[in-house]
């Protein structure tokens, strides 16, 4: 799972959808990411020439650096993308096990090491972003990588002032960022103390990594000075990545997964991503209530309950498709008419396991935290997740490179049935293995109506992400609301395992009351996740971009 940055970069065409409330809009393009200088870097990359795919790698590069925290080069994503000629492109960049990883790698005298997976050597897999970024401009950009990665060179050479998400993620993580003297460096002060919301981050190696990229192209990355940099720090601190693991690395297309919605059409990521495949199965679930005449209780009572449904199903057969065979029929629409059925009105239902998808034995899916988005008037939608697992991933700066190394190799099942940093539990389909991808609850999604796009969404926060997006689609398909309006409401999660729904206090204690009644095990928060969007809008024919409130954050275009 991975606290992602998400980054939906759109470009909408007129389509017949609910009439929004009149939310600033922009005609030729519009953008939006969890910080002001991402989205700002996705308006200069337009403004150059560039459409929404060099708009959301532009993005995407620059969060590297400003948001380095959720996402980066040393971590992984996922493209979802409409092209202007009408076809979708999944793009998986997500990190892979090195080839000397065994299933049982983080169990040492039959006892699991906790830490060793989260913290550490043993704790990246190989990153894929870059790659995806290369493979997203080769078939749709405009521009060159290179364009893109000298405004974030600048960025990184010349700093900024950290926002209070910055200061409060360094905060929370100064023991263990301490153990690594080149993470220490740059976010810590010569007196030993943590950098302080409006102190200046300067990230003078990573600035010149990215230069090198742009000198030398991807392959210094992958297999050459960088790789051979990382190997060599490895091999003295108990890793086990090499330069051929950097390599062997490829970014691979997949096939979307699509379902409907009220006659709406869902079309996003595929597995290794389960955020798809839940997304659309939640959404198939709820299309047999009247989600828009539910009470605020029924309603979360209602979702809650296919969300444990899913969840279940994602703990047993979910895996990267190149090694496990994940059953198609976990979106087929009869299937979630079943699940459906299972749900009473009345009180909560327990769900002891996952079910049985049809036809799992034979129709499975194709081999082969920070989130954005961006739209241009030409047709291009992307909607990119990408990230480097829990905050400031492994904690590793390999010294010379800036590059902050994820922590991939926790969204594996390190031991299957044992939870992970975000509690989600795996089974075998999710067990380590030599160039394997992790499970990842990455949603990148974007909505469809009468074959036009119409919205792209996604967002950060582990496996709340799968929940945050779907949510989101709700708000506005079902209740009817703009974009801002529908990120503003108070969100719940639930994900089977441990058995508790997370709700955000803003329900009221009317609600909360009422969910408790109803037999729910509550787990009151202020707030959680990070979801951006954009919409959009036939009436005005303009693209509507929102951030979420929750968090910083900026929504732009032109």
């Amino acid at each position: 799972m991975s606290r992602t940055t998400f980054l939906p970069f759109l470009l909408l065409l007129a389509v017949e959808i609910v009439t929004f409330a009149a939310e600033p809009g922009f005609p030729r393009f519009a953008a939006a990411s969890v910080h002001p200088l991402a989205t700002e870097a996705a308006v200069q990359a337009y403004k150059k020439g560039g459409n929404a795919v060099d708009a959301a790698v532009a993005t995407g590069l620059t969060l590297g650096v400003v948001d380095g925290h959720n996402s980066g080069i040393g971590g992984g994503s996922f493209f979802v993308i409409r092209a202007a000629d009408g076809s979708v492109t999944c793009i998986d960049g997500r990190e892979m096990a090195p080839a000397k990883a065994s299933r049982d790698m983080y169990v040492i005298d039959g006892k699991l090491d906790n830490e060793a997976s989260k913290t550490g050597a043993l704790a990246p897999g190989v990153p894929g972003a870059l790659r995806a970024y290369e493979l997203a401009l080769k078939k749709h950009g405009k521009l060159t990588l290179a364009d893109l990665l000298l405004p974030a060179a600048e960025i990184a050479e010349k700093g900024f002032p950290i926002d209070e998400v910055y200061e409060r993620k360094i905060a929370a993580m100064v023991d263990p960022l301490k153990k690594f003297p080149a993470s220490a460096a740059i976010f810590f002060k010569d007196d030993g103390s943590p950098l302080k919301k409006g102190d200046l981050l300067a990230q003078k190696d990573l600035a010149e990594t990215y230069r090198a990229i742009a000198k030398h192209g991807t392959a210094w990355f992958y297999g050459g000075a960088y790789a051979q940099t990382v190997e060599t720090w490895m091999k003295r601190n108990g890793g086990i990545m090499t330069a051929a693991d950097f390599t062997n690395y490829k970014a691979v297309e997949r096939e979307p997964v699509r379902a409907k919605y009220r006659g709406y059409d869902i079309v996003a990521m595929p597995p290794p991503s389960s955020g798809g495949v839940h997304v659309a199965q939640i959404l198939q679930i709820m299309e047999h209530f009247p989600i828009r005449d539910l009470s605020s209780a029924q309603r979360v009572h209602v979702i809650t309950e296919a969300m444990k449904l899913a969840f279940a199903d994602r703990a047993h057969w979910l895996g990267d498709p190149d090694f496990a065979k994940v059953p198609r029929g976990l979106v087929d629409a009869g299937y979630a008419r079943d699940l459906a059925a299972k749900i009473d009105l009345t009180k909560v239902t327990a769900v002891p396991s996952h079910n049985t998808p049809p036809r799992w034995e034979g129709d499975i899916f194709g081999k082969h935290t920070t989130h954005l988005c961006t739209a241009d008037a030409e047709g291009n939608w992307v909607a990119l997740n990408q990230t480097i697992n829990t905050a400031f991933g492994s904690k590793v700066i390999v010294p010379g490179t800036g590059v902050l190394l994820n922590d991939e190799m926790d969204d594996f099942a390190v031991q299957p049935g044992v939870p992970n940093a975000f509690k989600l539990i795996g089974a075998e389909a999710n067990a380590v293995a030599p160039g394997k991808r992790p499970l990842s609850s990455m949603s990148p999604t974007i909505v469809f109506k009468d074959g036009q796009p119409i919205l792209c969404t996604g967002a950060a926060g582990g496996p709340t992400i799968i929940t945050q997006a779907l949510l989101l689609i709700s708000n506005i398909l079902d209740r009817g609301m703009e974009p801002n309006a529908a990120l503003k409401q108070p969100r719940f999660h639930h994900q089977w395992a441990p058995d508790e729904l997370k709700i955000e206090k803003a329900f009221g204690d009317e609600t909360l009351a009422e969910l408790t009644k109803l037999g729910h095990k509550l787990e009151p928060v202020v707030a959680f996740g990070a979801c951006q969007a954009i919409l959009w809008d036939a009436d005005r024919k303009l693209l509507v971009p929102a951030h979420d409130p929750r968090v910083p954050g900026k929504a732009d275009g032109q």
